[in-house]
């Protein structure tokens, strides 16, 4: 069984998955949920703390009322007469006449087995309730209190017995309505939650537009990245502030600058490398087609220069692969070298380029962290260009230098030196600015060297020479560069 492989890769004009829900939206929803709870949860509590605080007054109006009937049967007295009382229903009477119940109180005067008397007020058919008379009457021996739900309601009734000569049961009976009792607690709850709805619409809109504002740079993003193509990567995000969605937003920038960069060494790079290698195979194609095969003379002659241009194409892909690979984490082999045989190990290479006065300014004494062959490479090329800018005798000196946490090489020369406004450009690709007429380089010897000092993590410079020429300083760290190399 085959498989297309179109088929399993990725359409590149599939339709664009239907977006979500937004972070913003779930910001908000996320703090409203927050605030919603919290303020539910406080409802909760403070309805909870309150009901039993109303219930708590509710039992201590009941026991006031129950310790001034109490007074009364112990004075034993009856003000209309100044006289005992001659019996529980007269005592019940008079105090049913001599105290104004609260409006959620409702007093009882229980004889006989029923409700003879009751105050006035609301709540006046509570005491022909049938669960209210049968509550009574459990409480009638011993009294006390008891929650019950009536048809009135929620009512607490509180009974206080009197006890007869006869064997006659009576009592007093302080019924409280909890729904009025908590009226005013619901009008507070009521008045809570217009408050907290008010509250709450009030923290999604100041959370929307902080939301809104801390997601601006993402929003930004999204737009630039949209806006980035192959050909233009100059669209930057606007920063602003110093938190952490600036910093990423600085972050996404440099990322940007440097991918901008990228990109455009390597339209120069394929462009320099397309015009150089443009001209050989002009040449191989051009000779071939007025070759004569027939012509031995022809056929050698041809043969030599189309070999010469294939060696030099060899060597330009050669040179063009060493600095696509220079960025390379294996590009270099870091090991500790000593510094002052590698310096001598140089000088004793670089002879064999050219009669020159060479010489050796300075050694350094010390084991430093680098890779060798790439280093030693780079000075080769530094010394070679040297001897392309001098003639027959004149100085070429090669030194090398440790100071404190930090590694100097240089060659100079006593040519003709490189000029200030060239000094930069001759470290680019296909450099050849500064190049004597006879010298049949393709420009990439000295982007060579700068890619091995950068892989070290160091820096190249070119400055005036002593007492003329030039002075190619190479700068690197004594430990190598920061960055994983192998």
């Amino acid at each position: 069984m085959t498989t297309d492989p179109a088929n399993d890769a990725p359409a590149l004009n599939a339709r664009p998955a239907r977006p979500g829900v937004s972070v913003r939206t779930r910001i908000v929803a996320a703090v409203t949920a927050l605030v919603l709870l919290a303020l539910a949860c406080a409802g909760v509590l403070i309805y909870t703390l309150e009901s039993a605080r109303v219930e708590s007054i509710v039992l201590a109006q009941a026991d006031q009322e129950i310790a001034e009937f109490r007074s009364l049967q112990s004075q034993g007295i009856d003000p209309r007469t100044d006289k005992p009382f001659s019996s529980a229903e007269d005592l019940l009477y008079v105090f049913l006449q001599r105290n104004v119940p609260a409006d959620d109180e409702v007093f009882v005067a229980w004889v006989d087995d029923r409700a003879r008397y009751q105050s006035t007020g609301g709540h006046s058919g509570l005491a022909q309730d049938a669960v209210f008379a049968d509550t009574v009457r459990e409480l009638l021996d011993a009294g006390g209190s008891r929650k019950i739900t009536t048809t009135h309601g929620e009512v607490a009734l509180t009974v206080q017995p009197v006890h007869e000569p006869n064997g006659l049961k009576s009592a007093l009976v302080v019924a409280t309505s909890m729904d009025d009792a908590r009226s005013e607690l619901r009008t507070m709850i009521g008045s809570y939650a217009v408050v907290s709805l008010l509250s709450l619409m009030t923290i999604m809109a100041v959370a929307a537009w902080q939301a809104g504002r801390l997601l601006a740079p993402i929003r930004h993003l999204n737009e630039t990245a949209r806006q980035i193509s192959e050909t233009d990567l100059s669209a930057r995000l606007p920063v602003s502030g110093n938190d952490d969605l600036s910093a990423l937003t600085r972050t996404i920038n440099d990322m940007l600058a440097r991918l901008e960069e990228g990109f455009t060494n390597q339209r120069h790079f394929l462009d320099d490398a397309g015009h150089e290698l443009k001209t050989p195979l002009t040449v191989l194609r051009g000779h071939l087609e007025v070759l004569d095969a027939d012509n031995p003379e022809d056929v050698a002659e041809t043969r030599d220069l189309l070999l010469d241009e294939v060696d030099r194409m060899t060597r330009l892909v050669g040179d063009l692969i060493l600095l696509a690979k220079s960025r390379n984490p294996d590009f270099l082999a870091l090991s500790q070298v000593e510094l002052a045989p590698l310096t001598d190990t140089v000088l004793a290479k670089v002879r064999a380029l050219g009669e020159r006065d060479w010489r050796l300014d300075e050694s350094g004494d010390a084991t430093v962290t680098m890779d060798a062959q790439r280093i030693t490479q780079a000075m080769l090329q530094l010394a070679d260009n040297a001897v392309k800018h001098t003639g027959p005798g004149d100085v070429i000196a090669l030194g090398s230098l440790v100071d404190d946490d930090t590694v100097r090489l240089w060659v100079r020369d006593t040519g003709a030196g490189v000029a200030p406004e060239q000094r930069a450009r001759i470290f680019e690709r296909f450099g050849r600015d500064v190049v004597p007429d006879e010298d049949e380089g393709l420009g990439l010897g000295l982007s060579i060297v700068r890619a091995i000092v950068t892989a070290h993590d160091g820096t190249i410079h070119v400055q005036d020479g002593s007492p003329t020429g030039a002075c190619f300083e190479i700068t690197l760290p004594r430990k190598g560069p920061t960055w994983p190399t192998s």
